[in-house]
C-alpha cells in the first residue's frame, strides 16, 4: 500500500477502489440574442457592451423567452433519446455571486424540458473498442452568468488577487445543462469514458448546429463528479471538479481525482464533499468550496415567464430536422474509407474524424488524410497539450502538400518539414517551401553528379551492383539522399544509378 498521502498511482488505486462518475455539461447555445432579451451574444466584444435592463436584472424589466433556444433544446433532447415534457416551466435559483447581476439565476428545477435519455460512447481497450451507455437524467434550460477576472495575483484566481473585474456580456446567454445519471461499472476506463462522453456530446451539438462548442471560449464546460468505494461497500463521498475546459483535461481531471481520493482513503482520511478547480499546468486540482451541507437555493417558479407546453406536432416537426447521428455517420465513413474498428477508434480518440472528412472533401486521398492527422500532427498536438483542431494547420494546407507530393515537388520527408514550418508560424505551405528551400531536386544533371560522387566514394558498391547484387544500390541512394538533404526522389535516384551502371532490374 502506498505511503504517499497526496496521490496513489492510478493502477494501484484501481486494485482497491471502484470509481463512480457523474458529468454535468453546460452548452452555450449559438443563438443571435440572449435567452430573455435581444442583446447580442457575439463572443469577444468589449466588456459590458452587450447588456440591457433585462439581462442586468434592473427593476421593472420583463423577460421574453427566446423561441430558438427552446427549439434547440428540444432538438438536443431528441438527439439524446430523451422524453420531451408536454409542460414545464422556469424557476428562480437564488444565490449571491458577483457575476450574477440579478442575484438569482433563471433556470429549470423540478420540471425540466428533457428527461431520461442516453448516449452511447465508444472507448478503446486492449480487447478492442467497447461501447458504454451513459444514461442522461435531464437536459434543462437556464441563463449563463457573467465572467469574473481576478487581477493582480499569480494564479488568476480570487485567492491572492488585488481586485476583480466583472463582465456581464455573457450574463443571460442561453445555456443548456446536460446532467448524466450516475455512471458505474467502468473501472479503470472511467477517465476514458468521461472524455469519450464529452467528445461524443460535443459532436452531437456540432452536428445539430446548436452551438460552436468551443471549450477554449467557454461555450462548452464540464463539471466532473467522482467518488470511490471499495467493492461491495456503499458509495463514497463525491467531489466536483468545476469548469473543465478541454477534452484532454476531462480525462486528466478524473484520472488525477481518482489518485487523490485513493491517497486520502488509504491514509485513513475522509474525502470532503467539495468543489475543486483543475490546474491545466500541473494536471492536479485544488480545493474550492465545501458542499458538505446542502445549499438552499430557495427555488420558486419564475413569475415573469409563462410555462412551456410543446405540442406533439411541434416536437415531431423538430425531430424531422435532426441530422445523421455522429455514431451512424462514423459507421458510414468507416465503410466508405475501408478502415477497421481499431483505425476508426484511433480517429475518434484523436478527434480527427471531421478533420479527415474535410481533408478528403478537399481532394486528399483518405489514407493520406488519416496519415497526417493521426501521425505527425497528432504527435505535435500531444506535445503541445492541445486538441488537433486547435493546431494552426488547415485542411487546405493538407490538400496543398498532398498535391505537391503527387506532382513530385515534395516527398514525405520534406512534407514533414513543411508542416514543421507552418506549425512554427512561418507562413503558408508555399512560403515555407520557398523560405526553407524544400523543393525536391528534379534536375537530372545535379542528381547524376551526386551519384557519381557517391560511386567514387564507394567503388566496391558499384562492383556489387554490376555483378547482380542490385540490393546494394541502397547504399548509393542513401548517400545521394544525404548529399541532397533528403530533397531527391529516391526512386528516381535509383533509376538513374542503374542506368548509369548499365544494369537493369
Amino acid at each position: 500500500m502506498s505511503t504517499n498521502h497526496e496521490t496513489v498511482p492510478f493502477e494501484e488505486a484501481m486494485t482497491r477502489y471502484e470509481p463512480i462518475i457523474g458529468l454535468e455539461v453546460h452548452v452555450e447555445l449559438g443563438t443571435n440574442s440572449k435567452m430573455f432579451c435581444s442583446c447580442s451574444t457575439t463572443f469577444g466584444a468589449a466588456p459590458n457592451t452587450q447588456v440591457c435592463p433585462v439581462c442586468l436584472g434592473l427593476p421593472g424589466s420583463m423577460p421574453v423567452l427566446n423561441r430558438v433556444a427552446v427549439e434547440s433544446t428540444i432538438r438536443i433532447g431528441l438527439a439524446l433519446n430523451c422524453d420531451i415534457a408536454t409542460w414545464c416551466r422556469f424557476a428562480r435559483k437564488n444565490y449571491f455571486y458577483p457575476d450574477m447581476p440579478k442575484d438569482y439565476q433563471v433556470s429549470q428545477y423540478d420540471e425540466p424540458l428533457c428527461t431520461n435519455g442516453w448516449l452511447d460512447v465508444t472507448v478503446a481497450t486492449d480487447e478492442g473498442p467497447q461501447v458504454v451507455r451513459v444514461e442522461i437524467e435531464r437536459v434543462h434550460m437556464e441563463e449563463d452568468t457573467g465572467k469574473l477576472t481576478h487581477a493582480g495575483g499569480a494564479t488568476g484566481r480570487i485567492h491572492g488577487a488585488d481586485y476583480s473585474l466583472v463582465d456581464y456580456n455573457r450574463a443571460g446567454i442561453p445555456l443548456i445543462e446536460i446532467v448524466t445519471k450516475t455512471v458505474i461499472g467502468t473501472g479503470s476506463l472511467a477517465p476514458a469514458v468521461a472524455r469519450a462522453y464529452v467528445t461524443e456530446l460535443r459532436d452531437v451539438m456540432r452536428a445539430l448546429g446548436v452551438s460552436d462548442v468551443r471549450m477554449e471560449e467557454g461555450s462548452l464546460r464540464c463539471d466532473a463528479n467522482l467518488s470511490l468505494n471499495k467493492p461491495g461497500e456503499g458509495w463514497g463521498t463525491r467531489s466536483e471538479t468545476k469548469n473543465v475546459n478541454s477534452l484532454r483535461s476531462v480525462e486528466r481531471a478524473v484520472h488525477s481525482e481518482i489518485e487523490r481520493q485513493a491517497a486520502v482513503l488509504d491514509s485513513g482520511g475522509r474525502v470532503i464533499q467539495e468543489t475543486r478547480h483543475f490546474n491545466e499546468d500541473t494536471g492536479r486540482s485544488t480545493s474550492g468550496r465545501s458542499k458538505e451541507q446542502a445549499e438552499d437555493y430557495r427555488y420558486f417558479p419564475e413569475p415573469d415567464l409563462v410555462p412551456i407546453a410543446p405540442s406533439l406536432a411541434w416536437v415531431e416537426e423538430l425531430r424531422a430536422t435532426l441530422p445523421e447521428v455522429p455514431s451512424v455517420k462514423r459507421a458510414r465513413l468507416q465503410n466508405t474509407w475501408g478502415i477497421n474498428e481499431f483505425e476508426l477508434a484511433t480517429l475518434v480518440n484523436a478527434g480527427a474524424v471531421e478533420l479527415v472528412e474535410a481533408s478528403i472533401a478537399e481532394g486528399v486521398d483518405p489514407a493520406a488524410a488519416r496519415k497526417w492527422w493521426t501521425g505527425e500532427l497528432l504527435r505535435v498536438a500531444n506535445e503541445r497539450g492541445v486538441e488537433l483542431s486547435e493546431l494552426p494547420v488547415t485542411v487546405g494546407q493538407i490538400a496543398r502538400v498532398e498535391a505537391l507530393i503527387a506532382d513530385g515537388s515534395l516527398n514525405d520527408k520534406l512534407a514533414r518539414q513543411v508542416f514543421e514550418g507552418v506549425l512554427a508560424g512561418e507562413g503558408d505551405v508555399d512560403l515555407v517551401i520557398a523560405q526553407r528551400g524544400l523543393a525536391v531536386v528534379t534536375d537530372d544533371g545535379a542528381l547524376l553528379a551526386a551519384i557519381d560522387e557517391a560511386l567514387a566514394a564507394q567503388p566496391d558498391v558499384a562492383e556489387k551492383i554490376m555483378s547482380g547484387k542490385i540490393q546494394a544500390a541502397g547504399a548509393i541512394v542513401g548517400a545521394v539522399m544525404k548529399t541532397t538533404k533528403g530533397q531527391a526522389d529516391a526512386a528516381k535516384v535509383r533509376a538513374l544509378l542503374l542506368e548509369r551502371l548499365g544494369v537493369s532490374e
